[in-house]
Order: structure tokens, then C-alpha cells, then sequence
């Protein structure tokens, strides 16, 4: 059986959407990277990076998400364009999927840590990755005026990678009227979140309970490089 290493960030969960999608068998395996789990030997001997999410399906270990994403699609043949691997409508799928994952997820990600988790303020930082954010989703956004979906009227992994990170919109630019800056994303948003699939992979973080404090040791856990800015300091 497939087994999923997960925590609610938007990352795991655009795998926990498609694995609910494809209706496939898989076992969770929380990972509370507050308490420190993604640093634990076992952990990285799967992902080097120390992230979540990854999936080991058999003698397959996959890490990074867009990587998950693709491989459990091509397994499956399922939520790809209709064009063969090297035609027009996978390059577009391509094109879009790494679009997420180069610039939409890195920056909004920067973004909320310089808006919610920075140990000092730092108004450039936060200019600069707010900024870049709402470029990438104003793109996103455009893209999506008069079609359904990133690749036009089919539902793609693409769709799913989006998903995980729009829904930190809020989070990512400080409160809900953010929404009305992006409108065609929350119609997708929405639409996904409405699937069986999407009720699912929103369920499934309830099951666990993750920490929620950002203590001292929370910050030491996420945030390892605060240490070396604090021993420069001394």
C-alpha cells in the first residue's frame, strides 16, 4: 500500500486531493514538523530535503510534491491533458505545473513567513515577496478568465497544485478581502473544494492532531537558519 507522508500545509495537500481523486489505497503517516518529525534519521532517509509531503509505493520513494503529482498521474494515466507525452497540451501542463511550483508556491510561501513568522519585521522582504505573489496568482487568475481550467476544459494535476496553495490566499496576503483580487481563483478554488475528493483531503487533516503553538522549539524545528542569525549575533 501507497504510503503518504503528510501534515495540512498546502504542499501535502494538493497529493492528499489526487490521491482521493484516484480513489487509491493509502496509509497516512503524520508528520509534525513543528515537534521536529522531518528531522528524525528515518524521515530523511526518504526525503534528503526534509519536507513534507513524500510517498514510497512500493520500491518507488518520490519527494517534492509537483514530482508526486506527476508520478501518480502517469501511473494511473489519469488528470493529464489528452495530448501524448512530447505534444502541445502536455507542455502546457508542464509549463503550468512548474509555473506553481517555481514561483507561485515559493514566493507566497516567502510571503507568509515575512508577514506572520519573521523573528524582526522587515518591510523590503515582505514589499518584495508580497509583491511577487500577487503577480504570480494575478497570472493565475488571468489564465483562468473564460476557461475552466489552467489547460482550458480539463481537469489536471495542474488544477490540483493550485488548489494546495489557494487556499492560503488569505494567510498569504493578510485577510479575505484578498479574494477579491483573484476571483477567478476562488471560482476554482471553490469548485475543487466542493468535489468529493476535495470534502475528503480537507477531512483528512482532522484526523490528526498536529502542534499549533510556535513556540521557541516550534521556530527551532521550522526555522533552523534563526540559529545561525542568533549565534551571529552573540
Amino acid at each position: 500500500m501507497i504510503k503518504f507522508y503528510f501534515n495540512p500545509g498546502p504542499n501535502p495537500m494538493k497529493v492528499a486531493l489526487l490521491l482521493e481523486e484516484l480513489g487509491l489505497a493509502y496509509e497516512t503517516v503524520p508528520v509534525d514538523m513543528r515537534k521536529g518529525d522531518q528531522h528524525r534519521p528515518d524521515y530523511v532517509a526518504i526525503n534528503p530535503n526534509a519536507k513534507v509531503p513524500a510517498l514510497v509505493d512500493g520500491d518507488a520513494t518520490i519527494f517534492d510534491s509537483n514530482a508526486i503529482l506527476i508520478y501518480l498521474a502517469e501511473k494511473t494515466g489519469r488528470f493529464l491533458p489528452p495530448g501524448a507525452a512530447g505534444s502541445a497540451d502536455r507542455a502546457q501542463l508542464l509549463s503550468w505545473l512548474m509555473f506553481i511550483a517555481t514561483g507561485v508556491g515559493p514566493y507566497s510561501g516567502q510571503a507568509v513567513y515575512f508577514r506572520v513568522f519573521t523573528p524582526e519585521p522587515n518591510a523590503a522582504a515582505l514589499n518584495r515577496y508580497d509583491f511577487e505573489a500577487e503577480r504570480h496568482w494575478r497570472i493565475l487568475d488571468q489564465r483562468l478568465a473564460g476557461r475552466p481550467y489552467l489547460l482550458g476544459d480539463t481537469y489536471t494535476i495542474a488544477d490540483m497544485a493550485m488548489w494546495g496553495w489557494a487556499r492560503m490566499i488569505p494567510t498569504i496576503f493578510g485577510g479575505e478581502a484578498a479574494w477579491s483580487r483573484f476571483p477567478n481563483v476562488k471560482r476554482l478554488l471553490d469548485e475543487i473544494g466542493a468535489r468529493p475528493a476535495g470534502v475528503a483531503a480537507e477531512a483528512l487533516k482532522t484526523r490528526y492532531t498536529f502542534k499549533k503553538e510556535m513556540d521557541e522549539d516550534a521556530r527551532r524545528q521550522m526555522f533552523p537558519q534563526l540559529a545561525r542569525l542568533q549565534a551571529g549575533a552573540a
